[in-house]
């Protein structure tokens, strides 16, 4: 019987991956199954981590990803630019689909977002940090997101977290840049 239950698992043990080691899982962090995930070729997942609302005090996501070839130079130029080009970048609006029905009518742009955007650069160890704040105009909901970044072996690895708060968003993001 307990042969049994050991060769089921082992049997799953290829669609978890491990945990993000650094984040606190007795406190509601989730790992993500992503090794039958598809990514653009050049791009690789190494983990995902997620602390739902419904289950954690601070919710949040965090991924360890990995860019090699052209992908991790367009990746580095993006994350190098102006922070106030990234700031106009997360800003502007998005396209809306025609839904009338109509199939002429070309799409136009949606409305403008009634939200600031603020992006900072930061450093951790040996990776560079950028940080993305958007704060809804009545500065009721916020969100960030913080990214780290650096080459390793050839190969561009980011480290990203997403958080309600700016400061947890960017503790995250360390966590997960220690389990590169």
């Amino acid at each position: 019987m307990v042969l049994a239950i050991l060769l089921g698992l082992g049997g799953c043990s290829n669609h978890w991956d491990w945990p993000i080691a650094a984040l606190p899982y007795d406190a509601g962090w989730r790992p993500l199954p992503i090794k039958a995930w598809v990514l653009n070729d050049g791009v690789s997942a190494k983990a995902i981590s997620i602390c739902p609302r419904d289950s954690c005090a601070r919710p949040g996501f965090a991924a360890l990803l990995a860019f090699e070839g052209a992908q991790a130079s367009e990746m580095e130029r993006a994350l190098d630019s102006d922070p106030l080009r990234l700031a106009r970048a997360f800003a502007a609006p998005t396209r809306r689909e025609d839904s009338s029905g109509k199939g002429g009518a070309a799409a136009r742009p949606a409305a403008r977002p009634k939200s600031a955007t603020a992006v900072a650069r930061f450093s951790e160890r040996d990776g560079k940090g950028l940080l993305v704040e958007i704060t809804a105009g009545d500065g009721g909901k916020s969100a960030a997101t913080a990214i780290l970044y650096g080459r390793s072996e050839g190969r561009l690895v980011v480290a990203l977290a997403v958080s309600p708060d700016a400061e947890r968003a960017r503790q995250d993001a360390a966590a997960t840049w220690q389990s590169r």
